[in-house]
């Protein structure tokens, strides 16, 4: 389990921001898709979170 923790670490994305750059997105376009629960993410004490693996396999088409 020690393995993982670190793994999941690099893969958590805090921010609109961060999300925006992953996706390739400005973060106005972000936010709005953000906010219409258009991506794979949560808001957690204000701030949208959520992980690179599981925005890749959304925007490739998988399903989570």
């Amino acid at each position: 389990m020690p393995m993982e923790e670190p793994e999941l670490k690099d893969d958590i994305l805090w921010g609109a921001s961060a999300i925006a750059k992953e996706i390739g997105r400005s973060e106005r376009t972000t936010f709005y898709m953000l906010e219409r629960g258009e991506l794979d993410a949560r808001k957690v004490c204000g701030r949208w979170v959520s992980t690179k693996s599981k925005l890749r396999r959304q925007l490739a088409g998988e399903k989570s």
